[in-house]
């Protein structure tokens, strides 16, 4: 069965950096479009980045552009997101996604709070 675990939240001060990963099993990875979505207490799910399966084209929501990163390792089935220059607002549970045609895979999320 599909499985994504992600890894590297916690807390952060307001202009640090964290490496968010989401490890995949039980699909074949290269096959599958990954997003990184995150959720904040009382706040609608929102879209954080795309990446497509070879890892040649990336796509950020505009509130994260230039401050986040994200990658993949296709041979490690890996999923990241380098999160730079943090703010308080990106506090929120961080939730990896897979997507192939009509799939849906979801992780549990990894929390990460910015602050002081």
């Amino acid at each position: 069965q599909a499985h994504l675990v992600e890894s590297g939240g916690g807390l952060v001060q307001p202009g640090g950096s964290l490496r968010l990963s989401c490890a995949a099993s039980g699909f074949t990875f290269s096959n599958y479009f990954m997003n990184w979505y995150r959720q904040a207490p009382g706040k609608e799910r929102e879209w954080v980045a795309s990446i497509t399966t070879a890892g040649n084209t990336t796509n950020y929501a505009e509130s994260v552009k230039g401050r986040f990163t994200i990658s993949r390792d296709n041979g490690k089935n890996t999923l990241f997101l380098q999160m730079n220059n943090v703010k308080p607002n990106d506090t929120a549970a961080y939730i990896c996604n897979a997507r192939w045609r009509l799939r849906r895979y979801w992780g549990q999320g990894t929390q990460v709070t910015v602050s002081s």
